[in-house]
């Protein structure tokens, strides 16, 4: 959005941003593909994992793909965009996930479909 102005045909959004160590699991598979697997079953319109080149969370070690020892843990960010209401339908299922620790973030955002050749929106809107 720029200065208020809303993209003709966007409609407001919520983007959920989840960020996790690339190593972490959750019954023997990566979280962020349980984080990923919830979402889509619970029908949101879509979810994107982006694994980061270098970043530190609450333990304040630099993890880098630049060190071999450090590139373990990558960070991780898990991006979902719905409507709120959606996103925070979805937050109690995070609150189990990230027992262990992670970053949740909400921000607003608005979210503008184009339609696939033949005139459809992706189903749910897209995502990733």
């Amino acid at each position: 959005m720029t200065h208020g102005t809303a993209h003709p045909g966007g409609t407001p959004a919520l983007r959920l941003t989840v960020l996790v160590g690339e190593q972490e699991v959750w019954h023997h598979k990566p979280l962020y593909t349980e984080i990923v697997h919830r979402a889509h079953e619970a029908g949101l319109a879509g979810a994107s994992v982006f694994r980061g080149i270098e970043g530190f969370g609450a333990d304040s070690l630099v993890h880098t793909q630049r060190l071999l020892s450090l590139s373990e843990d990558l960070p991780t960010a898990i991006v979902i965009i719905d409507t709120g209401d959606r996103i925070r339908a979805f937050l109690p299922q995070l609150d189990e996930l990230l027992a262990g620790g992670g970053l949740v973030t909400l921000d607003p955002c608005e979210r503008i479909s184009y339609p696939r050749p033949g005139g459809t929106a992706p189903a749910g809107g897209g995502g990733g």
